[in-house]
């Protein structure tokens, strides 16, 4: 179905369940992955893919693979927290990278079929609008901000050249595959682990302040959906729940799959990048357009993730 594929990032969390999705209806994956915050553990062993240990602005590597794929799945990127301290990284990681590989896939890749990029949810900033819908944006922070130049980008290639681009926007995204070793390791996975030590909850700031958390298996039929449909093309998709749940109703939650109520919660300083109070993307485009439905309530996608982690 998806013939050759390149996959960035695609040792991490959610390259990596991309690469899993993809790997029984593509002829090949090709993985271009610095290790910076994926694992090669993550990667199916099988002569099905090909990894190449690099940056994604390393053009002799991109003159290698892009030639050969009709597929791109840019999941590459600095991490939101890392962005902060390190805002030239972040940039030539998010923008650069980003901008080199749509310029190279122009060039090189003349079979392509899709390019997604996957953004975030991030972009929408502190929003005044709730449920926000993809005509929003709201950019305060380096991470919102590189990875908003990549979204400007995909536009132009579109519009200029024809590139068969599509973007979507995640929403704090979470389920079997994300590690605590992660530098873009969520919440989620952070109370799991304190739940299976017996450890308290660590709250950063009140805990009111509210996500809107996609379980990765609805990510990927986006995902998926994003590189098929011919509406798609040049279009932005919110990929969310359309649910607002705060930090306190999420360890409430995660206490009650792991049978771990006594556990307390602890509360400390808010980060220097946790701006944002409330968060809730509006899917009615994508639901609309795509057929797409998120499939898994909180709780569902918590137990199915608990699951994962015991075993």
């Amino acid at each position: 179905m998806f013939g050759n594929v390149l996959v960035t990032g695609g040792a991490g969390f959610l390259g990596s369940q991309l690469v899993k999705t993809l790997l029984p209806t593509s002829e090949h994956l090709y993985i271009i992955d610095n290790l910076s915050s994926g694992t090669l553990a993550a990667i199916p062993e099988t002569d099905k893919i090909t990894f190449y240990k690099a940056c994604i602005t390393d053009e002799n590597v991109l003159d290698e693979i892009l030639p050969k794929v009709q597929y791109i799945f840019h999941f590459a990127s600095k991490s939101f927290v890392y962005s902060a301290y390190n805002i030239s990284s972040d940039f030539h990681t998010n923008a650069v990278g980003g901008f080199t590989l749509l310029r190279k896939a122009k060039e090189l890749s003349l079979q392509l079929k899709r390019f997604v990029y996957a953004s975030a949810a991030s972009v929408y900033g502190n929003a005044e609008i709730l449920p926000t819908p993809e005509m929003y944006y709201s950019i305060k922070l380096p991470y919102s901000a590189s990875k908003f130049t990549t979204e400007h980008y995909c536009d132009v290639y579109f519009n200029m050249h024809h590139l068969p681009v599509t973007t979507l926007r995640f929403s704090n995204v979470y389920g079997p595959g994300q590690l605590l070793s992660s530098p873009s390791c969520g919440v989620i996975t952070k109370f799991f682990d304190a739940a299976l030590n017996d450890q308290p909850f660590e709250i950063l700031g009140d805990g009111k302040q509210t996500r809107d958390f996609t379980y990765i298996e609805d990510a990927m039929d986006a995902t998926i959906l994003a590189a098929v449909s011919d509406v798609a093309l040049g279009e932005k998709y919110n990929v969310g729940t359309g649910t607002e749940t705060s930090i306190l109703q999420l360890a409430a939650s995660v206490k009650k799959v792991t049978a771990k109520d006594r556990l307390v919660n602890t509360y400390g300083p808010m980060r220097s990048v946790d701006v944002v109070q409330r968060k809730c993307v509006h899917t009615g485009k994508i639901e609309r357009e795509l057929r797409w439905k998120c499939r898994h309530s909180l709780l569902e996608g918590l137990t199915k993730t608990y699951e994962w982690m015991q075993s």
